[in-house]
């Protein structure tokens, strides 16, 4: 740009104009404001079409308004003239040259005041830089703008290309899945097809292999029963040929063989067989002739004491007892497991309104039974093995033989569902517990009951006898244990100290210590010399539903409603839980030697821990 200013004044000649250059990069004191746009990028490798798209549209919006923008900016620059002399001014305020401004200054008004100046002649100066700095911002905008959108349009389409090419493939494997789908859903129709053609035969092999294992489930007991009589014989043979020897058949507790009331020798279960079931199954018990069975003396000596013993010397650790068998037992909770006296055979009681026989620890079922109407609480073995003890919801106690396989005696006589039975140790007697507050001690051979035992003020929930003695043990949720004389009928003691219902409660091997557990998971070992609390342990807060001691007497299973075992060692009380089952535990044995933990939950399942 070029422009002119005044020159010195010489000394004899006239004032003339000087043509001065100005640079283009100078600045005229006016601020200009640079628009810029966004920079806006689609992301590599978009997985949807239409989010690409749609970016893409947004991007034109943008740019449309941008142009709108400068399109509305973009209106006729009004030139700002500019006067001459403040034009100089201007510039030689922001070059700093106040000399030559004062010069000016001077020179300049007092030429207008002498009248040698005339403006109007002059014209003015156009802001032209203000214009071209304005156009080339526009330029570099639309350049930018048009940068952006070429970039913009190739990513767009490797995105296209990129979300064709998925299209095509997941077409492809759509197609192969169906193709897939189609051929296993024929595949199954033939394998159902296949299934039901082989029913019949799974059904008549089902059926013999029931059949089979019956059979041998009585020859088994046939040979034991056979066994007992040469015993017997033996014994009397011995009794005889040595008169200074006499033996009372009727105190020797634990035989298999009694002597009734007019001096005959019968074997146990034999007047369950005198008992047509079939031909009066709903007989009452008070028809019956009387042929009430004897009490055996109180001996108060454990045949069992020696087997005892040696099993205290063996150490059963709780850290040793791992799950290894998970049986299928039942469709609905099972409430109850006993063992059989002499075998590794184990009767489970459910919901169903069955009771089964199950081999150990294989746990093949070898006999089901069915009669009962309503739920099964529980079972119990007869001393000699042939006989299973059961009650349930519908108020009965039911005696099963395994010879005949079926049920052939019914006790009726509680009003309320009974809860637990026990068989005496001789086998003549049965005693069952019930919710309505009683205890029946039932004789088998009379088929009726002897003693009521009443005592309790709320449900008993368990019963059992002391190994061959006379002496019950009871529990009731009165929060009582109550030990009873069953020759009586009368209540000898009774523990006081559970704060809540009281579940169950057993003896250990030698019969001195009883536990005990309630329904808040209190555990208590009671000294039956002293009548007083031994041990209390809490187990909770979630009900124990059953205790049993190990045959050595070191150990306390205690089944849990949270679903776990606990397992307690009474010399240092440390409790371990076994936790598999997914329910409550309602019931645990051991087996004869303590080899094996059998646990049974509502989940219908029993568990053999070994």
């Amino acid at each position: 740009m070029a422009t002119y200013k005044p020159a010195e004044e010489s000394v004899d000649g006239p004032y003339y104009l000087e043509k001065v250059s100005i640079p283009e990069d100078s600045e005229d004191g006016f601020e200009y404001e640079e628009i810029t746009v966004e920079e806006e990028s689609i992301s590599e490798g978009g997985n949807d079409l239409e989010a690409a798209v749609k970016a893409l549209r947004d991007r034109i919006e943008g740019s449309n308004s941008v142009t709108r923008q400068l399109s509305s900016d973009k209106q006729p620059i009004t030139p700002i003239p500019e006067v001459v002399d403040d034009f100089l001014r201007n510039f030689l305020v922001k070059m700093g040259m106040h000399r030559t401004l004062d010069c000016f200054q001077t020179e300049w008004y007092e030429m207008l005041q002498k009248g040698l100046l005339k403006t109007e002649q002059f014209g003015f100066v156009p802001d032209v830089y203000t214009h071209n700095q304005l156009l080339v911002n526009e330029l570099k905008n639309i350049e930018r703008e048009r940068d952006n959108h070429k970039q913009a349009a190739v990513q767009a389409g490797d995105t296209i290309l990129k979300l064709q090419k998925e299209r095509d493939f997941h077409r492809l494997q759509h197609k192969r899945v169906i193709q897939e789908k189609n051929r296993l859903i024929e595949d199954i129709k033939r394998l159902k097809k296949h299934y039901a053609s082989y029913e019949p035969a799974l059904r008549q092999l089902n059926k013999k292999y029931q059949v089979a294992l019956r059979q041998k489930m009585l020859i088994a007991i046939e040979r034991d029963r056979i066994s007992n009589q040469v015993h017997n014989l033996d014994s009397t043979r011995k009794t005889h040929s040595s008169p200074g020897v006499h033996t009372d058949a009727a105190s020797q507790i634990g035989q298999d063989k009694v002597q009734d009331s007019s001096g005959r020798s019968t074997s146990p279960g034999e007047g369950l067989a005198l008992h047509d079931h079939a031909k009066e199954p709903t007989k009452s018990t008070a028809n019956r002739p009387a042929k009430d069975s004897e009490f055996p003396a109180n001996t108060r000596v454990t045949p069992l004491l020696p087997q005892i013993k040696a099993l205290c010397i063996q150490s059963t650790k709780v850290s040793g007892f791992s799950m290894k068998k998970a049986l299928k037992a039942h469709t609905m909770a099972v409430s109850c497991l006993a063992l059989h006296p002499r075998k590794l055979v184990v009767a489970s009681a459910s919901d169903d309104h069955l009771w089964r026989l199950w081999g150990i620890p294989e746990g093949e079922m070898i006999m089901t039974g069915e009669g009962h109407t309503d739920w099964l609480s529980c079972c119990s073995f007869h001393p000699s093995g042939d006989c299973l003890a059961t009650t349930g919801g519908d108020t009965t106690v039911r005696i099963w033989d395994f010879a005949q396989g079926r049920c052939v005696l019914t006790l009726e006589g509680h009003a309320h569902a009974t809860w637990g039975c026990s068989f005496h140790s001789c086998g003549d007697f049965v005693a069952s517990c019930s919710m309505d507050n009683t205890v029946k001690v039932w004789d088998v051979n009379s088929e009726r009951c002897r003693h009521t035992l009443r005592g309790h003020v709320d449900s008993v929930n368990s019963v059992t006898f002391l190994p061959f003695s006379n002496i019950l043990l009871t529990c009731s949720a009165d929060k009582t244990l109550s030990l009873w004389d069953a020759r009586a009928g009368l209540c000898a003691q009774t523990f006081y100290g559970h704060k809540h219902s009281c579940n169950s409660a057993t003896f250990n091997a030698p019969g001195d210590t009883v536990a005990s557990c309630d329904s808040y998971g209190v555990v208590k070992l009671w000294d039956v010399r002293n009548v007083s609390t031994m041990v209390t342990m809490d187990t909770g807060p979630h009900p124990s539903n059953q205790v049993a001691f190990s045959p050595n007497g070191r150990l306390l299973a205690v089944a849990s409603n949270d679903g776990s075992v606990k397992l307690v060692e009474l010399a240092s009380l440390h409790v371990t839980s076994l936790c598999e089952h997914t329910d409550a535990v309602q019931s645990v044995i051991f087996d004869h030697k303590g080899e094996y933990l059998l646990t049974a939950a509502s989940d219908g399942e029993i568990f053999i821990w070994s």
